[in-house]
């Protein structure tokens, strides 16, 4: 079954791969297929549409999101590790 926005399928890979090298060493790839395909549904949803600019922008937001959650965590985890100390 045909969707709305297939015919653009080969730039949403675009995008991927361009977000999968913007994000090296920060995400995965299933990460970024993951933000991407959200992002695209989600613009669907609200908007009834997926242009490509609207998706890489959601994506990208998401991923950056993502990261900056993940550097949190982490920074959290050394400074509790740290407060055990003996």
């Amino acid at each position: 079954m045909a969707h709305q926005g297939d015919g653009d399928l080969p730039r949403y890979t675009a995008i991927g791969e361009r977000l999968a090298e913007e994000f090296e060493g920060v995400h995965g790839a299933d990460t970024v297929d993951r933000c991407l395909s959200a992002a695209r549904h989600g613009a669907e949803e609200v908007t009834g549409s997926a242009p490509p600019d609207l998706v890489e922008r959601i994506a990208r937001r998401h991923l950056e999101v993502l990261a900056t959650v993940a550097a949190e965590k982490r920074r959290r985890t050394r400074r509790s590790s740290l407060d055990n100390a003996p």
